[in-house]
């Protein structure tokens, strides 16, 4: 037979348990959300970069073209623009 002291213990040893997973959990909750917006900021900021360079990289080449690019831009040719692709395939 269980004696008045476990009538105490037990519950108390509950409770304790489910304060400390609560804190604990939360804790790794905000850790993780932290960590999933901070990837998200890096993914961004490495999309802006190559975009940035791919940019940079056709006034580049446009320049080393001279007269020609220009009176390719003055025709409208090549005026079409590839659409952006976030990597996912099209159908």
């Amino acid at each position: 037979m269980p004696t008045a002291a476990h009538f105490i213990y037990i519950p108390a040893m509950l409770m304790l348990g489910i304060v400390l997973g609560y804190v604990l959990g939360s804790r790794a909750a905000r850790d993780a959300l932290l960590a999933e917006q901070a990837r998200k900021e890096a993914r961004a900021a490495r999309r802006a970069r190559l975009a940035a360079a791919q940019d940079g990289a056709g006034a580049s080449a446009a320049a080393k073209t001279g007269a020609g690019a220009s009176a390719a831009a003055a025709t409208g040719a090549g005026a079409e623009a590839e659409p952006e692709s976030d990597g996912a395939a099209s159908p």
